[in-house]
């Protein structure tokens, strides 16, 4: 699900093993076939020479802004030269869905799509006592009922006003790093009031280029937002996590709301995507129109390097961990899974993602190529003497810099608290610490200790979670620190996995209310200086951390300077010939429909409602490939030849979700949910050999509505562009 995104196409043997399935950090690899378009050259003895590797024209991706749209490569492209008016109705018919999604204007009455996945939590806030909109799914018959979502809101992107000279100006004013930083802040905050006070939008400055440029977004925000159709979540999330990231594909993800106007009527709107019936064909180009999240391919390499050999190995144990907590908290408290269910998908979800990252980071020949760019970028400066005095230094700046946060970043890891991935006892011990320090600032005499007692350690206490987290959080520390760490073994007792947390909880008095009242009772300075582990490690981690956070924070601020400034000279050296990385901003990133090569066989570029089934009764009907009663028996006018869901090579990444794919003509062809597992990389490079955007076929969303649902009102709006009577 792309919240974020190993086999590529066979047109060489080595390049499938490189991408699916890692290799060696050796220079040279067997048996590589090549072209004359960048791909590796091969010496005489059959061995790949990295060194030859050359980077690809689109490897930094196909986001573009609509500030700079990149009219003149459409044209080249696809014979297409979009007029003004036709980027403009675009923008206006897309929207930003809370500030973690995507989605658009279907109808001119205000009607919304997005993907379920998005609109899970609004259809959980709508749901009323009684119902299972998850398990059923929800259909509003008529206007009535529609069902307003508390505190959703959709952004349309009315205003774009290049601010590059004011916001540099700012910046360059700074006389230290620190006020550099300041200064570019306090220009953000400031453009944001004048333009907010004088539009009435909602206002935002966003970092193009890394600060090569910067422009200012006004948004008309909608916040009467009420949900009127969504699928069962079984078919908005057909195949699970095993699915997930995967293509041949069979998901409905879609879902519809509507977006009302300030007199309580639908929202009359001239902007809007129309619908095309028959939906993608195989070649066709087609458009994603949305707000990519993050990528990092205007990175330099010494931060990429950062990423795959600091960042990301303690991010994959940290996941890796938490998929199994939870994973092993679910299977021995199946009555917990419902309430638990959300948060564990979204840690295998993050697994996948971040693994597959991982993977590409280590992958030599995607590394080569980022090499490749960097060698002819830095060439290029190099090449301009005053580009090379103003710009040369930089990434051996930043190279320095990324060399100082690796000496503490584990460390820092370590001994910040993070409330969210810790266990209850470290919680607890922070509790009595801070307890104690303000007995002992404000002389409190008078405090109820049952009361703080039972605040500390509560009658809802968890001891599986807090047990499970403890051995995950004892794993981390032996990670980032090793096994021999002074006051780590005071922790493990120089144990680790089940016998670390043995030796913990057996040292410790934090198990019990009584003990912690016991404690408490003795009063502020039996607390600061008991030996209990937890309470000592608190106390010398906490300062530890803040002292490296401090520090890290020191070397970023110095380091954010190097990388505005080299994102000026990317805007300097290239222009807007290569999109800028996502800033979860409103891009169009083109491409084709278009299957691909995979484990020895062919991707079709559609799938259809009989694969579906397919998938069903291959897997015995079991979840999470079951299907809800309706599904088992479908209506002899439902037609399984009907497109279900395609693929396409448009540039995607988490926050894309729920975006829509039009064709040249701005019609809806598809609705983008994910990438596939070959697509995970695009963080940090984009490469159509098979990268793919998943989307829902806007066929087979009308089929399932009509047919399958009997949502005709739905469905007739669709068609028609508006409400039927």
């Amino acid at each position: 699900m792309i919240n974020f995104f190993k086999k590529l196409t066979m047109f060489s043997f080595v390049f499938v093993a490189l991408f699916s399935f890692g290799c060696s950090s050796s220079k040279h690899l067997h048996k590589e076939k090549c072209d004359d378009k960048g791909s590796p050259k091969v010496s005489a003895e059959g061995w790949l020479n990295l060194d030859t590797v050359k980077a690809g024209r689109f490897d930094t991706g196909k986001m573009w802004t609509f500030d700079f749209p990149p009219t003149e490569y459409f044209k080249e492209a696809y014979n297409f030269a979009p007029t003004e008016e036709w980027y403009n109705k675009v923008r206006m018919s897309a929207l930003r869905y809370a500030n973690y999604c995507s989605a658009s204007f279907v109808s001119e009455d205000g009607l919304v799509m997005t993907n379920h996945h998005c609109a899970r939590q609004s259809i959980t806030e709508v749901t009323r006592e009684g119902e299972d909109l998850h398990r059923d799914g929800f259909n509003a018959e008529t206007l009535e009922d529609e069902r307003k979502v508390p505190g959703l809101f959709v952004d349309q992107l009315v205003l774009i006003k290049d601010v590059t000279a004011e916001v540099q100006k700012s910046i360059d004013a700074g006389t230290s790093d620190s006020a550099k930083v300041a200064n570019r802040q306090k220009t953000f905050t400031d453009l944001q009031k004048k333009y907010k006070d004088e539009t009435g939008l909602e206002i935002q400055v966003i970092t193009f280029y890394r600060g090569g440029k910067y422009s200012l977004y006004g948004f008309k925000r909608f916040t009467d937002v009420r949900l009127v159709f969504a699928p069962e979540t079984q078919l908005g999330f057909f195949g699970g996590d095993p699915d997930n990231f995967t293509y041949p594909r069979y998901n409905l993800d879609y879902t519809f709301l509507r977006v009302y106007d300030e007199n309580g009527k639908p929202l009359k709107t001239e902007n809007f995507f129309k619908w095309s019936p028959n939906g993608a064909v195989a070649e066709e180009p087609v458009f994603v129109v949305g707000n990519p999240g993050t990528t990092n391919r205007l990175h330099t390499m010494a931060q990429l390097e950062y990423q795959r050999d600091i960042q990301y190995p303690y991010t994959m144990e940290l996941l890796n961990g938490m998929v199994n907590v939870f994973g092993t908290y679910i299977k021995n408290n199946p009555d917990k899974a419902y309430e638990m269910q959300d948060r564990f998908f979204s840690f295998q979800n993050s697994q996948k993602a971040f693994k597959g990252i991982l993977e590409g980071l280590r992958n030599p020949f995607l590394m080569a190529k980022k090499q490749d760019f960097e060698n002819t970028f830095k060439a290029k400066i190099m090449a301009e003497p005053a580009l090379a005095t103003k710009y040369g230094h930089l990434w051996e700046k930043i190279e320095g810099t990324r060399s100082e946060v690796k000496q503490v970043a584990y460390q820092s890891n370590a001994y910040n608290l993070n409330p969210n991935m810790s266990s209850s006892y470290f919680l607890m011990a922070k509790q009595l610490i801070d307890h104690a320090n303000n007995v002992k600032k404000s002389g409190a005499a008078d405090i109820n200790l049952d009361t703080v007692a039972t605040k500390i350690f509560p009658e809802t206490f968890d001891k599986m979670m807090s047990d499970l987290m403890l051995e995950l959080n004892l794993h981390l520390f032996t990670f980032a620190l090793g096994k021999e760490h002074e006051q780590l073994k005071m922790l493990t007792g120089g144990n680790t996995g089940a016998a670390a947390l043995k030796h913990a909880l057996s040292k410790t008095v934090l198990t019990s209310r009584a003990q912690i009242k016991a404690l408490l009772e003795k009063g502020p300075d039996a607390i600061l200086g008991s030996n209990d582990p937890f309470i000592k490690w608190v106390m010398f981690a906490e300062p530890k951390g803040k002292e490296l956070s401090a520090k890290i924070r020191e070397i970023t601020n110095r380091e954010a300077d190097f990388v505005q400034l080299l994102g000026r000279a990317v805007y300097d050296v290239y222009g807007t010939t290569i999109p800028p990385d996502a800033t979860f901003s409103l891009r169009i990133a083109d491409g084709v429909v278009r299957g691909f090569d995979y484990n020895g066989t062919r991707a079709p570029a559609v799938t259809t409602f009989y694969g579906l089934y397919d998938r069903f009764y291959s897997h015995d009907k079991q979840f999470p490939w079951n299907l809800p009663e309706r599904w088992l028996d479908p209506p002899a006018e439902f037609e399984l030849h009907v497109p279900m869901n395609f693929v396409s090579t448009n540039d995607i990444i988490g926050g894309n979700s729920g975006s829509p794919v039009i064709n040249k003509n701005a019609e809806i062809v598809g609705l983008a949910f994910d990438g596939n597992i070959e697509s995970l990389p695009g963080q940090f490079i984009f490469d159509t050999t098979a990268n793919r955007t998943v989307s829902v076929h806007s066929a087979g969303m009308l089929e399932s509505l009509q047919d399958m649902y009997k949502a005709v009102r739905i469905s007739e709006e669709l068609k028609n562009g508006r409400i039927t009577k």
